[in-house]
């Protein structure tokens, strides 16, 4: 499928758009999006114009504050920008983790692991450009 979409938040604030871009193309099925996202589509026709509102449970799910955890800035390398909002890709034997600087002390540092958008309801006017 392609599909031109427009995401925003429950104020209104768009957080997402492919309309200054490429259409999104992905496989249905495969986990390319999120789920409320690609059940929005099924069954839809190239040209559908559809606007469909998405609970967390079908997009990023609910804000988890067991995701959040502090770290000693001496943890930190030195040439990590310590400002908030600064994203991070951590590594371990675990895995990769994808974290945000929420809060920035003269001891600590907190990192946020949750999606940007979990906890969030979304709502996005999708456009089927094509169904494969």
């Amino acid at each position: 499928m392609t599909v031109h979409y427009t995401g925003t938040l429950e104020d209104g604030t768009v957080f997402d758009s492919s309309r200054d871009r490429e259409p999104l193309a992905f496989v249905v099925g495969k986990g390319m999006v999120i789920q409320g996202f690609e059940e929005a589509l099924l069954g839809q026709e190239a040209g559908a114009k559809v606007t469909v509102t998405i609970p967390p449970e079908k997009a990023y799910g609910d804000y988890d504050p067991r995701q959040v955890f502090v770290v000693s800035r001496e943890q930190v390398p030195p040439d990590i920008p310590l400002e908030v909002g600064t994203k991070l890709k951590l590594s371990s034997e675990q895995g990769t983790l994808f974290v945000a600087i929420t809060e920035v002390t003269d001891d600590e540092i907190t990192l946020d692991a949750n999606h940007e958008l979990a906890g969030k309801t979304l709502t996005f006017a999708l456009e089927l450009l094509t169904v494969a």
